[in-house]
């Protein structure tokens, strides 16, 4: 087996489905690309898995092998393939510049907090309110 592939930090919950996607491990990656990470095994899965890992590494082997590691023991899965998923939308949105107030909002805000401002002002709000 290779250098762990994939690696998990705290609990990774396991979910058994029906084939082809026999395995679902949800939890959250370790940095460098830190985040949700859900990995979908095909193939035969071992019966003790347990439904909550801890730390768990993934390493990919030979011919659709995969090596699941957690606390020291550790679980084969034979014959399938193994699909990755990451939870880009912080990184997605981070880079994003915030989209600017339209310029009526801006007016609005101004216009009802210089009328708060004053007793006239809040008479007159006070009207506009019923």
């Amino acid at each position: 087996m290779n250098e762990p592939r994939y690696l998990f930090s705290g609990a990774v919950r396991c979910q058994r489905g029906a084939p082809p996607f026999t395995l679902t491990l949800t939890g959250a990656a370790v940095a460098p690309a830190a985040g949700a990470l859900t990995l979908t095994f095909s193939g035969e899965v071992p019966a003790d898995l347990p439904a909550t890992l801890r730390d768990a590494s993934i390493e990919a082997g030979a011919a659709g092998r995969y090596r699941i590691r957690s606390g020291g023991r550790e679980w084969q899965v034979t014959g399938g393939s193994l699909s990755a998923a990451r939870e880009a939308a912080a990184q997605f949105y981070a880079a994003l510049p915030p989209r600017p107030v339209p310029r009526a909002k801006r007016l609005f805000w101004r216009l009802v907090l210089a009328l708060a401002a004053t007793r006239t002002g809040l008479v007159l709000l006070r009207a506009l309110r019923r």
